[in-house]
């Protein structure tokens, strides 16, 4: 059990041995000049930072930098004291965890022989340094290019510092793109990506930023693309009521993915919801909180039939493609 779900929470400290004055600068050019759908990386890498107790990701308070880390430590501490059912970035730490525990379970499933891992909308991930299940892939991170430029000047500045920083993976590509261009696959064979050889698509927390004809045109292509050898897409998607939380940056939704994707050519597609047994990881005990009182309700309803509250839902997809006439074991 974290000390999010205890009741206490250690001290707010930053790590001053590696918050070098380069990267306090790269930080706050980040914030002059990136716009909230860039922020947003940051946002998830502070969420992975403070939830330490589940999530092994050193490299996450860097990316996150200090003013995202205060904010959100300032938000789990107050939920904490009002004894809140969710504590702020709880569902970052669950989609964390469920998006590591099926990448590992994907590349085992594939017969022999390395993998591709593509992340598209990779922020600030950091899973090619922290996952030693990718230590015979070949990851692919897709951003913007100042996103993916910013992120290579941290990390290779805190490498600097600490003179320290080991990756996990066969080789790491970044590649910049823009996911709403249509030229995006492109670029990622023109960076080694192989459309014949073994791949995850992960696609996490960046659907739902995407409008409709984009995100359906990410999807569409991943789909036409997966009958060329043995593929496992995870993505994450809000339902209609979910985007309605920040007007401004969520726009695609679906009620039902797990009727879309098998009809873009997806098969064997399996639907989670935070808080189901393997959408948990122990974060989610109180019967009443929002999560646990959604999942036994008919999606179709789009209010709380208690209390009126609109049903916002996270839905956790895994599909799979493959070649004609052969299965993924």
């Amino acid at each position: 059990m974290s000390n999010q779900e205890n009741g206490s929470l250690p001290d707010f400290i930053l790590p001053d041995s590696l918050y070098t004055e380069t990267i306090r600068e790269i930080h706050s050019k980040i914030e002059q000049n990136w716009d909230s759908l860039r922020q947003s990386a940051r946002q998830t890498a502070a969420g992975r930072a403070l939830w330490k107790q589940v999530i092994n990701d050193p490299l996450a308070e860097l990316l996150a930098g200090e003013t995202y880390l205060k904010k959100l430590y300032e938000k789990i501490k107050k939920d904490i004291l009002n004894s809140a059912r969710e504590v702020s970035g709880v569902i970052i730490a669950v989609r964390t965890l469920w998006f590591d525990k099926r990448i590992e379970a994907a590349l085992n499933s594939f017969d022999g022989g390395g993998a591709q891992v593509v992340i598209l909308g990779a922020g600030m991930d950091t899973r090619a340094y922290r996952l030693s299940c990718l230590k015979d892939s070949n990851i692919f991170e897709v951003d913007f290019p100042e996103v993916l430029l910013m992120k290579t000047t941290i990390l290779e500045a805190a490498a600097e510092a600490t003179n320290k920083q080991n990756m996990m993976v066969k080789s790491l590509n970044r590649v910049a793109a823009d996911l709403r261009e249509k030229d995006w696959l492109e670029k990622l064979q023109q960076s080694g990506l192989k459309l014949n050889k073994n791949t995850v698509w992960v696609l996490e927390g960046i659907l739902y930023y995407l409008s409709h004809s984009n995100a359906m045109e990410v999807l569409k292509i991943i789909a036409n693309n997966c009958t060329f050898a043995h593929t496992v897409l995870l993505a994450d998607f809000m339902n209609k009521q979910s985007t309605t939380m920040s007007s401004s940056n969520f726009h695609f939704y679906s009620d039902y993915p797990d009727q879309l994707l098998p009809s873009l050519g997806f098969a064997d597609v399996k639907l989670s919801q935070i808080g189901d047994p393997d959408a948990h990881f122990g974060l989610l005990h109180d019967p009443l909180n929002l999560f646990n009182k959604l999942r036994n309700l008919p999606r179709s309803l789009q209010t709380h039939p208690d209390d009126g509250t609109p049903c916002c839902r996270l839905y956790l997809l895994q599909a799979s493609g493959e070649p004609p006439n052969q299965t993924i074991l």
